[in-house]
Formats: C-alpha cells, structure tokens, sequence
C-alpha cells in the first residue's frame, strides 16, 4: 500500500488510537475489535514508512508524527460526516442535520427558541449544537454554521450581522454602598472586576467609546 491509497477507515482507525491512547478504547468507540484496530495501525505505518505510537505505562504514544497527522485526519472526518449530511436531504427540500457551533451563553440563551421554531416549520431538519468559546474553523467543517460575536478572518466565508447584543457592567448594592460613585467610565478605574476563568477566553471588555479593560492592565483593587 502507498501513502496516497490509504483509505478512510484505516485513517478512522488512527484518530480513534490517537484520541483514546489504546486500541481497547478506540475498538469500543468504533464497535471493531482490536486486531482489526492494530492491524490498521500497522498497515499505515507501513504505508508511511514512520511509527506512529511508541507504548507506554499510560498507553499508546502518539509520535511527532502522528501528532502532526492528527489534524489532517480530523479534517478529512469532518468531510466525511459533511458528505453524509449533505446526502441525508433531497434535492429541492429543507432537511438534514446541521452543525452550529456558538459560544455557550448564546447556545444556552438565544438559539433554543429559534432553532425550535425553524424546525417546526421544518419537520426534516435536525441540529447538532457545538458550544464553545473557541472560534471553530468552519473551512475544515468543525461545523456548517457559526454564531459568534466577532467577524471571521478565514477567506471564503459567508459572514451575515444578526443584530446587536447589549453588554453591561453590574454590581450589587452592597459592593456599590461601599465604593465612591460611578458616574463615568473614568470613575471605573480601580474597581474590582469579575472576568473569565479559563485561559483562552476573552480577557477583555469593550464598554463604550472604546474602553477597554483587561485583567492585566487594570489599576490595583481597591
């Protein structure tokens, strides 16, 4: 077998390893067994000409290699689950599954009435809901739609504004009784802030007029 006819279940078969460090665990999550599994892992690496796992107490290692196959291969998962949406419909009618990712507020909050209301009018349609803070890359199909606060960077997308959202700063009474009074944003310098507690979520609010403040260059608490 040559590299560029390795076909899609031995790659299947490969993430599946990669994701779950064995080849008992990604045999159950794929219902094969595990020589099917191992037999899979080494047709590739064969194909390759690399070893793609190295064992370990904890499991299969992926390698450098594998590590850098990994995303190659997700993408080509998500085109095949792509194909199977896309032949799940008619030519000519609304149905199929649909893949929206938004961040968790909006698919908590906002979504729900209006996807329940679209599949009403529609009875054919279903929707998967991806919530994530993350912005997910749409040109590698980690989703079809992407509800977000931001406009996209990646060229080829269809971006369309939905609305506006009305942000706000909120603080308890007692907070308030305790602190000199807020009349401007001025006034906001040096007042504690409640943000984001995991990396890589935003770490800044835009008020108004182009305020911003940050969690690393805001004055000290007082």
């Amino acid at each position: 077998m040559t590299p560029d006819a390795i076909p899609w279940d031995i790659y299947r078969s490969f993430l599946a390893v990669a994701r779950r460090g064995s080849l008992s665990g990604a045999a159950r999550a794929l219902q094969l067994t595990q020589p099917t599994l191992g037999r899979h892992v080494d047709q590739m690496e064969q194909a390759l000409g690399a070893p793609l796992f190295t064992r370990s107490p904890q499991g299969l290692l992926p390698t450098e290699t594998a590590l850098a196959l990994v995303p190659i291969a997700e993408a080509m998962e998500s085109a095949a689950a792509a194909i199977v949406r896309a032949a799940s419909a008619r030519p000519g009618e609304i149905a199929g599954v649909v893949r929206v990712t938004a961040s968790e507020v909006v698919g908590a909050e906002v979504l729900p009435p209006i996807l329940a209301g679209f599949c009403e009018r529609h009875p054919k349609t279903d929707f998967e809901l991806h919530l994530s803070n993350r912005t997910e890359d749409l040109l590698r199909r980690d989703a079809d739609i992407a509800v977000r606060m931001v406009r996209p960077t990646q060229a080829g997308l269809v971006a369309r504004r939905l609305g506006d959202t009305v942000l706000g700063l909120h603080a308890h009474r007692r907070y308030l009784e305790g602190s000199p009074p807020i009349g401007s944003l001025a006034d906001l310098a040096g007042v504690r802030l409640i943000g984001f507690d995991r990396a890589g979520a935003p770490s800044s609010v835009d008020v108004r007029r182009g305020a911003i403040f940050a969690r690393d260059v805001l004055p000290a608490h007082r």
